[in-house]
């Protein structure tokens, strides 16, 4: 490993007359360099797993099993807990592994591989709760197009068309990473391939890397947050021209859970972009990568069971009809 560094330490001047070493597998970070810490780590996590798994999948059966819940909010939801599941089973179960085993390296292209999938399963769940609001914009804001508006076959295309444009991303970084399959350095600074970590590594124009981040950055950040902001002004505007009180706590509490996930969210993703930009501690990065990738998916099925009343009675009927 130390001799593949050394061989790949800088990008040549002239690129396209020098080729650097072959990268044939990459080296991921540890979350710690105490051995002692380990077993917890792999305690800990193992188990944030395995409660963010069930936990999503219990959302995904109670909404499927109740017809009560066979409107488009609920089908959403679903859909979020799914990309929840393939999020979060995309980097944890690889660091488990390696915890375990106490090995970091993985393959080149199981490295491409984990980025695009957890690429496209982040995008899928940026995406989703742009739809969410837009679907609570369109209950609240306009109740009686609601139906019309808010059809199945309309559903099923804004969930086809999340899948095809986070697909899309994941492609776009895959081509730039393989047109230029020479590195600067083959350890990254995450526990998992994080497309923007291994953008940074290859010895490819910084302009170009640039304009793909700063593109991705504004198709799922800038604009999916403006989304957003502009169905919440309009749902709160609504709200505050509803005279009764006890109509307005019920229009607002078909809202309270997707607002908490997105606060969540997007919280965590400024959290982990403000401490890649502030501090210069890896570690420190890495704990606020593990709130983004690894809490957030757990936290989510438990945000919806315990502030939404039809999620709750769903599980409750979910359960006596299991027992």
């Amino acid at each position: 490993m130390a001799q593949q560094r050394n061989n790949i330490t800088q990008c040549p001047r002239n690129i396209e007359t020098q080729n650097l070493t072959f990268v044939s597998e990459f080296y991921l970070m540890g979350l710690t360099d105490n051995p002692e810490l380990e077993p917890v780590l792999f305690g800990l996590f193992l188990s944030t797993y395995l409660v963010a798994v069930l936990g999503n999948l219990i959302i995904v059966l109670a909404v499927s099993n109740d017809p009560h819940l066979h409107i488009p909010m609920y089908f959403f939801l679903c859909i979020l807990s799914l990309a929840d599941i393939g999020y979060i089973s995309t980097t944890v179960p690889k660091l488990i592994v390696n915890i375990q085993t106490h090995r970091r390296s993985i393959s080149y292209v199981a490295c491409l591989t984990q980025m695009s999938v957890f690429a496209i399963f982040g995008c899928v769940d940026d995406m989703l709760l742009v739809v969410m609001a837009y679907d609570r914009f369109v209950a609240i804001c306009h109740p009686l197009h609601y139906p019309v508006l808010m059809t199945p076959q309309l559903c099923v295309l804004l969930v086809l068309s999340s899948f095809l444009v986070s697909f899309l991303d994941s492609q776009l970084h895959n081509l730039v990473i393989i047109q230029h399959p020479n590195f600067k350095d083959v350890e990254i600074a995450n526990f998992f391939c994080d497309p923007s970590k291994l953008l940074n590594l290859t010895c490819y124009d910084h302009f170009i890397n640039d304009i793909v981040e700063y593109f991705t950055g504004a198709v799922f950040g800038f604009f999916p947050i403006l989304g957003i902001l502009y169905s919440y002004y309009k749902i709160v505007s609504s709200i505050l021209r509803i005279s009764s009180s006890g109509a307005k706590f019920k229009a607002f509490s078909t809202c309270v859970s997707h607002l908490s996930v997105v606060c969540l969210f997007y919280g965590t993703g400024l959290g982990v972009y403000l401490s890649s930009a502030l501090s210069s501690s890896h570690r420190k990065d890495l704990m606020a990568e593990v709130m983004y990738t690894v809490v957030t998916p757990m936290l989510n099925p438990f945000i919806y069971s315990l502030r939404n009343r039809d999620i709750k009675s769903a599980l409750r009927r979910l359960h006596l009809r299991i027992n």
